[in-house]
């Protein structure tokens, strides 16, 4: 009997969320609440639309030719997957059974004992570090970062390939200290392949206003080019790769 999940939506041609072509299955459900998040819908776990592992796989091998020959494959997104951690790895052990890279796009806030399970089939983390600062974590999330800087040293230690991705707010998140820390801390592991810095923007607004949701962030500008520059210097400065 195929295992059954919640998604939200399936991205078929992703470019963004690792390597080359990729199939982006958008799961339902998740434990943060950030300030700044840009799919608020996808936080309720019962909402959304169920599916088996096997419904998901015919739709995957579709596209295994734009995987090959772009380097791609699935990655997993959110939502957070984590929080269904057995049809997650389920999806992703009949991935490697088909030769399918899988990508894992997660903030990290899980059981570590949760999260092996999965990462055993498990070749790339897009690990979101909303912040190194633990009160502003907090404050943004409603939520510890102790768990995700948990995952991120085992991931270290395990050798499992690391992409930083670290969302960048003006007045909230590009305080120089803080991104220091950050930056220090990350240059003690040794997985790491990049930090992808990402400017905060405001697409998911309208969301926040048709679900009926405050959104603390209206007065909130995209960063000057400046300063993603700076916050850019900060990482190299560390020898970490910025994209």
């Amino acid at each position: 009997m195929s295992i059954k999940g919640r998604i939200h939506s399936i991205e078929t041609c992703g470019t963004v969320d690792g390597p080359g072509i990729r199939v982006v299955v958008f799961t339902q459900g998740c434990p943060l609440r950030c300030q700044y998040c840009h799919n608020p819908d996808t936080w309720k776990l019962e909402d959304g639309k169920e599916v088996s592992v096997d419904e998901l796989m015919a739709d995957i091998k579709k596209y295994k030719s734009y995987m090959n020959f772009s380097g791609g494959g699935i990655t997993a997104s959110g939502g957070e997957p984590l929080l269904q951690s057995d049809f997650i790895k389920e999806l992703f052990k009949r991935c490697k059974e088909e030769g399918i890279h899988t990508a894992l796009d997660t903030s990290g806030f899980v059981n570590l004992n949760t999260a092996k399970k999965v990462l055993e089939y498990t070749d790339l983390v897009l690990l979101d570090i909303k912040s190194f600062n633990s009160k502003l974590y907090k404050d943004l999330t409603g939520v510890s970062n102790e768990p995700t800087i948990q995952l991120a040293k085992y991931l270290s230690e395990a050798n499992i390939p690391i992409w930083i991705r670290y969302v960048l707010v003006p007045n909230l998140t590009d305080k120089t200290e803080d991104i220091r820390d950050l930056a220090r801390f990350l240059s003690t592991l040794k997985s790491i392949e990049k930090v992808e810095l990402l400017p905060f923007h405001k697409m998911g607004e309208y969301k926040w206003e048709e679900l009926g949701y405050e959104y603390k962030l209206k007065d909130t500008e995209t960063p000057s080019n400046k300063t993603i520059e700076n916050v850019k210097k900060i990482f190299s400065d560390f020898k970490l790769k910025i994209q």
